[in-house]
Parts: C-alpha cells; sequence; structure tokens
C-alpha cells in the first residue's frame, strides 16, 4: 500500500543504523506465536529475568481480535525456559480473575533482598483510567495469587483545575538499581503519550521523579507521534535507554511502533541516540505493520538477548528472540 512506503526499512530514510542490524540479525527464533494464526491476534509485551539457578522466566500479554480495541489483552501468560529458547507455559492470569477489563505490558523482577518474585501488570482500575497494579509477591510465577492485585501508580490530582497531568499509565518497564526500584511508564496526556520516570524505595510506595508533568523523552524526530519506553540496560557507567515510538507520518502509527536507543546518566535525562530513524522494526513487515515494540535486553554472556514483539506479514504479532554479538 501507498501508506506502508514511509515505514522504516522500506524507505530510503530508514538510516543504515537500521539496515546494518538486521543484516546481522535475520529474522530472530520465534519464541511465542498468539493463540490463534489470525489477523489482529497477537502474543507479545515480554518481561523477562534470569534466576540464581539461571533458568530464564517470562512474562508475557496475549491479546484477541474479539474484543474492543484497547481492551483486548485478555491473559498475562507466565513461561519458564532452561535455556532461553524453549519456553513451557507455568500459569497466567486471565483478566476475568482479577477482575479488570485487558491487560497490557507486564513486568516482572525478582526482589534482590527477599528473592520473591514481583508482577505489575497495567489496565484500567475499577473500569476508571489506566493505572500501574502489582501483584502480592510470590515464590515463582505459578504461585500468583490472580486476585490480589492492587494499584501502585496512578494518576495525580490536579492542584489547580488548569494543570496538565498524565491522565493515565501503562506499559511499565521496571527493575533495581541504586538501591532503588526505578518504572518508566507510558504517561497519557492529552491524547499522546509520553515516557515518566517513578522510583521507590520497596516497590510498592511510588513517587514521581521530577515534576510529575514532565516527561523523559520529547516527542521529536522520527517519533513525533508517540514515545514510549521499552528497555534499561545497566553499563556500569550510565544506562542504555531502549524506547519505542512512532510517526506521523506512518500507516496507524498508535500501532506501527519501532525501536530507537538513548542512553542516560542519570535515569531521567536521556539523550537520544537514534533521533532521525529507528534502530529496529520488524525484519518481516506484512502490507501494512512493520512493528517492534515492548522490547526487553537482557545480557547472557557473551550476547546481548533482545526479546521483542514483532509485527508477521498475517497481521499477528509473535514474541522472537534476536542475539546480538557483545564482542
Amino acid at each position: 500500500m501507498e501508506e506502508f512506503q514511509d515505514w522504516p526499512g522500506t524507505h530510503p530514510a530508514a538510516g543504515d543504523t537500521y539496515r546494518s542490524l538486521f543484516s546481522r540479525l535475520g529474522e530472530g527464533i520465534v519464541i511465542l506465536k498468539p493463540d490463534k494464526e489470525e489477523a489482529e491476534w497477537w502474543a507479545g509485551a515480554p518481561s523477562v529475568v534470569r534466576d540464581g539457578q539461571g533458568t530464564f522466566w517470562m512474562a508475557c500479554r496475549m491479546r484477541t481480535a474479539d474484543s474492543p480495541r484497547g481492551l483486548r489483552g485478555y491473559e498475562i501468560r507466565f513461561l519458564k525456559s532452561r535455556d532461553g529458547i524453549h519456553f513451557e507455559v507455568v500459569g497466567g492470569i486471565r483478566r476475568d480473575q482479577v477482575p479488570i477489563p485487558g491487560f497490557e505490558r507486564p513486568a516482572i523482577l525478582i526482589d534482590p533482598e527477599t528473592s520473591l518474585f514481583k508482577l505489575y501488570g497495567c489496565g484500567p482500575w475499577k473500569d476508571g483510567p489506566w493505572a500501574i497494579i502489582k501483584w502480592k509477591d510470590a515464590p515463582g510465577l505459578d504461585a500468583i495469587d490472580p486476585g490480589s492485585a492492587y494499584p501502585v501508580i496512578q494518576s495525580i490530582p490536579r492542584r489547580y483545575p488548569r494543570d496538565i497531568l498524565p491522565e493515565e499509565y501503562k506499559d511499565p518497564f521496571i527493575f533495581f538499581t541504586g538501591g532503588e526500584f526505578h518504572c518508566h511508564v507510558i504517561g497519557y496526556m492529552r491524547r499522546t503519550e509520553r515516557i515518566y520516570h517513578w522510583a521507590s524505595s520497596d516497590g510498592e510506595i511510588w513517587k514521581p521523579v521530577g515534576r510529575p508533568e514532565e516527561s523523559v523523552m520529547n516527542l521529536d524526530g522520527w517519533h513525533d507521534f508517540f514515545v514510549r519506553p521499552a528497555c534499561v540496560v545497566p553499563l556500569g557507567i550510565g544506562y542504555l535507554f531502549v524506547y519505542e515510538g512512532s510517526s506521523t507520518t506512518w500507516y496507524d502509527p498508535v500501532y506501527n511502533v519501532a525501536t530507537g536507543l538513548g542512553f542516560t546518566f542519570d535515569l531521567h535525562r536521556v539523550i537520544d541516540l537514534t533521533p532521525d530513524s529507528p534502530l529496529a522494526a520488524s525484519p518481516t513487515p506484512g502490507d501494512l505493520f512493520g512493528t517492534f515494540r515492548y522490547s526487553h535486553w537482557l545480557r547472557v554472556e557473551e550476547e546481548m538477548w533482545i526479546y521483542a514483539e514483532v509485527a508477521c506479514p498475517n497481521q499477528t504479532n509473535e514474541i522472537r528472540l534476536f542475539r546480538v554479538p557483545m564482542r
């Protein structure tokens, strides 16, 4: 289609960074397909941790085509793997068990003090605005009580009638560093999506870093429609900040989402390393969509493993693994 010609990878402005990356990575390894091989059925939004025994654990969002858009996430599915490639399903939480109208991206991590699993998610809480929710900590993903969810990050009340603040929060990436838990999250403000930063000493009580209306990145360049958090990778000195976004010139930029890179010393001020074109889009785009989003980057020995939700030619999305040599 004519609208698709501006998608990165098909357009001359895609940039050498994107082309050189996928000439090395290829199409990736399929980790999980949607429950139906039909358009608008998606498996995606992976969050991955590796425990002290080397076992990989994944939480991801399963999405149907049969519900209204924005409420299609019907399950957070749990998987585990010894090698990070071959996963088995070990449980999950369905939306009617919470209950909640729909899910999007989950986030998992292992508490550094208790070794318990922390599971976060997002959805319209009590049929109100989207909020970040958390379940009660458990010794494993398969031991989490589906009915124990409660909100931990919600919209902040206005001080003045004309205050402009994020109305909803969704799609958290949460990790522990420097003695604190940090959350980079989508804030929905005046019908746009930007990145906001929250911090917590215990993973329960969260406060915005800086001013609550202050976003971490701007709507600019190729990501002038949306800009969203994907992952943060500690580098020893500073952090690689993986973000995603979309352009006003792309077909359906709400769902056509590509991935870029930034760098930050303080987790709050991000230098955009890919301002002109994205780093990654789907190596298998269809006629309409070429999404590469919700990527989780994990250092495994001498490689960077990138788990991502990737668009397929039949308008499904699936989770794939891309392995990048570090030397």
